[in-house]
């Protein structure tokens, strides 16, 4: 088959929602056309979607590196960096309940994320928490106030800006 008739099968593939396939596909496409970038980005984001932040980042850099004049293919990529240094902040966050690692990382990794996407809200939530966490009420209402002007009808949101609103005064009062 020609690496077309690969792609339109992984088309068809995702219209019924069987991403597996749809990646054996792209990646059967690739193996017919490794060169060819508009490929490697669509496996990338099948990748992504599907939860595999690696190979979904593996398949974002060949694109870019083999067609540096698109766009969507840089964004792409800065998208999956900063997923996956909002991933590594969250776990950091998530694990270090003794306070053993340097508290700062997570917020350093996260601002990371905010500049390689600043459309990126959960990048702004963790944030927000890391800041909480750190007491300092203030960067994390800033954080929030950001990830709110993106996402205004968020109730969830406008709830958790009330809690730090309350953890601010606490601290303060």
């Amino acid at each position: 088959m020609d690496h077309n008739d690969y792609v339109k099968a992984a088309y068809r593939s995702i219209l019924r929602s069987d991403f597996a396939e749809a990646i054996t596909l792209f990646e059967a496409a690739i193996a017919a056309s490794p060169d060819d970038a508009e490929v490697r980005y669509r496996c990338s984001i099948t990748y992504a979607r599907s939860g595999m932040l690696e190979k979904a980042l593996e398949h974002a850099r060949a694109a870019v590196n083999l067609d540096r004049g698109k766009p969507e293919y840089g964004l792409h990529l800065q998208h999956l960096q900063a997923l996956q240094l909002v991933r590594k902040a969250k776990r950091l966050l998530e694990d270090d309940i003794t306070g053993t690692n340097n508290p700062y990382h997570p917020i350093t990794l996260l601002k990371e994320a905010i500049v390689l996407d600043p459309l990126y809200g959960d990048a702004y939530v963790w944030l927000a928490i890391a800041h909480s966490r750190m007491n300092e009420h203030v960067q994390a209402i800033a954080a929030l106030k950001e990830v709110m002007s993106l996402h205004p009808d968020d109730s969830g949101l406008r709830q958790l800006m009330k809690d730090l609103q309350k953890s601010l005064q606490k601290y303060m009062g």
